[in-house]
């Protein structure tokens, strides 16, 4: 007889962490998420350096883009895939391993000043590898083809993750180099794809329950098709040459074209139920981050391209992945899939966190201040994730079928 997914998590008799993909690395990304601003935090103060090869702002760089953003996108996807696949999911020793690999990766690069720089990258890399190995593995198992887009996206992650040691071992400043550019445009286009199938769809079954008859454009229409593809060219540019005018005027046609595909996702009626409202507000941050960049390109007065960047990064992904990370917990642990107060907070002082980046390139004369507040309100997000939704994640909790 066929296990299913939730009769092998029954058959785990370890810690209850181990159960499923997303409870060890939701809680690692969020608890190192936290940790690691403050660490970067300290080093802006000139409190202490990381015996790091990498100069502190490509530390700060590389650890939030494919440190935290590894932990969430392996959590995601061993969560995911399963139910993609009607496959069985990676549990126990196996997954503990799996976050171990994680860990030896942050470990590394923290002390890196003191291991040879072909083995940081390889204690990097080897977690990205591992799991795509794994996702291959099901997808093909399962006979899933119509997510190989996923899979080719984390492909393109680890070469991101390996072009940025290349560069970082080469002395390059790897925190302004192609490899970190190709890292957040493959990101970027993650949300674009998973955010543009399950924000219209998770809002129109909520506005449905509510008898609402204005409703989302179903996803993937054509006009979502091209605008996935403008993206790609668009951010395919930006890597290339990230100065370039034209890299600037196409991401401000870029702007508008995500702009017009977010009006159509009804995002005005959610605004009762933030577990739905949040999905829109960290995909709105994709318009918003391609307008900031083609400005900071074409009027670098206005704005720098290290402020607009951070739209995209604490902006999109920082806000998606939270919003994600809360909505599949509850999902998952079968608690209602409702925001009470400690979550609707998590998210508004991420959104503080967002807004307060670029104010400090906005007004100059209180840049600190907002540097500051920026960093500060991070940290009580993940720390606040960690209080509310730790207990979720480390608990034996009755599950819903799968």
């Amino acid at each position: 007889m066929a296990r299913t997914t939730s009769t092998q998590r029954r058959q785990w008799r370890g810690p209850a962490v181990l159960s499923f993909g997303f409870r060890p690395l939701f809680l690692l990304a969020a608890l190192w998420a936290a940790g690691a601003m403050a660490v970067w935090s300290a080093m802006l103060a000139g409190m202490f350096t990381l015996p790091s090869r990498f100069d502190p702002v490509t530390w700060h760089a590389h650890e939030f883009l494919l440190g935290y953003l590894g932990a969430v996108i392996g959590g995601f996807l061993l969560t995911a895939v399963p139910n993609w696949t009607g496959r069985l999911p990676v549990v126990g020793w196996r997954l503990g391993g799996l976050c171990a690999l994680w860990l030896v990766g942050r470990l590394a690069i923290a002390v890196s000043a003191y291991l040879p720089g072909w083995g940081v990258a390889g204690a990097d890399l080897i977690f990205f590898v591992v799991l795509a190995v794994v996702i291959l593995r099901e997808i093909v198992a399962g006979r899933n083809w119509r997510n190989l887009p996923v899979l080719i996206l984390l492909t393109l992650l680890i070469l991101s993750n390996a072009l940025f040691h290349l560069d970082a071992g080469q002395g390059g400043y790897a925190a302004g180099g192609i490899g970190l550019r190709l890292g957040l445009a493959t990101v970027l286009v993650l949300i674009v794809l998973i955010g543009g199938r399950i924000i219209p769809s998770f809002t129109r079954n909520w506005l449905v329950k509510r008898g609402a008859t204005a409703l989302p454009t179903p996803p993937m229409q054509r006009f979502d098709k091209a605008a996935i593809g403008l993206t790609v060219a668009v951010l395919i540019g930006w890597c290339v040459a990230p100065g370039h005018p034209l890299a600037g005027v196409g991401l401000l046609i870029l702007s508008v074209v995500h702009l017009v595909r977010f009006a159509r996702w009804r995002a005005e009626r959610t605004l009762v139920e933030p577990l739905v409202w949040i999905l829109h507000v960290a995909y709105a941050c994709i318009p918003l981050g391609a307008l900031a960049m083609g400005l900071a390109i074409l009027v670098p007065s206005f704005i720098s391209q290290a402020s607009a960047l951070h739209v995209w990064t604490v902006g999109a992904i920082g806000l998606m992945t939270v919003a994600v990370m809360t909505r599949a917990t509850k999902g998952h642990v079968g608690r209602p899939l409702v925001a009470g107060r400690p979550t609707v907070a998590i998210y508004l002082v991420l959104i503080g966190s967002v807004i307060s980046r670029p104010a400090a390139d906005l007004v100059p004369q209180m840049r600190d201040v907002f540097l500051t507040v920026s960093a500060t309100l991070w940290i009580a997000c993940f720390a606040g994730f960690v209080v509310v939704y730790g207990p979720m994640l480390l608990r034996t909790k009755q599950e819903p079928a799968s």
